[in-house]
């Protein structure tokens, strides 16, 4: 029910995606607060302003002014993060890898929330921002949290489906040359 607004928005061509939407409700793999915090900290990373509007309104619905500032941050520093470690990542000279980030990462240690629900969002934005290296980091520290696979294909899943709106949204304001 919390993403019934932003049901209404998405067009017909992506139906699939309006009933991807209803896991938000549905899933039971995650806490209240985990799914709240990814909803926020995805609908940031998806830079769609009718995204954000509605995973501002379910965090806020669930999430304390900590849970609120967590997912923030845990967007922020992995838009910085994921285009560093892709980097070292994706080039061939390994030696960048081997060197010092240099980048202060402070809230990671100490978020405010829960260390496994900071993770958790992290993980999402990682996958949505495509970095690898981050993704197999916060996959490895949620494991040994003790959270299962299912709760973080979940959390990616989720994540795919916020992009997923935000691209159907998009491409419903985009007007194509010759069309109607």
């Amino acid at each position: 029910m919390a993403f019934d607004d932003l049901k209404r928005q998405i067009p017909d061509f992506a139906k699939d995606i309006r009933l991807n939407l209803s896991l938000f409700d549905r899933d039971e793999s995650l806490t209240a607060a985990q799914k709240a915090g990814l909803a926020l900290a995805c609908a940031i990373s998806t830079r769609s302003p009718e995204i954000l509007k509605a995973g501002e309104a379910y965090a806020s619905s669930i999430l304390d002014e900590a849970g609120i500032f967590a997912a923030r941050a845990a967007a922020s520093i992995m838009a910085m993060n994921n285009i560093y470690y892709r980097f070292t990542h994706l080039i061939s000279d390994e030696n960048y890898a081997r060197m010092p980030a240099g980048l202060r990462m402070n809230v990671i240690a100490n978020p405010g929330v829960p260390a496994a629900d900071f993770e958790i969002w992290c993980l999402a934005v990682s996958a949505i921002n495509g970095c690898g290296r981050c993704v197999d980091a916060h996959e490895k520290e949620l494991r040994n949290a003790g959270l299962g696979r299912d709760a973080i294909q979940t959390a990616v899943r989720l994540a795919a489906i916020l992009t997923a709106a935000a691209v159907a949204i998009e491409a419903q304001q985009t007007s194509l040359p010759g069309a109607a």
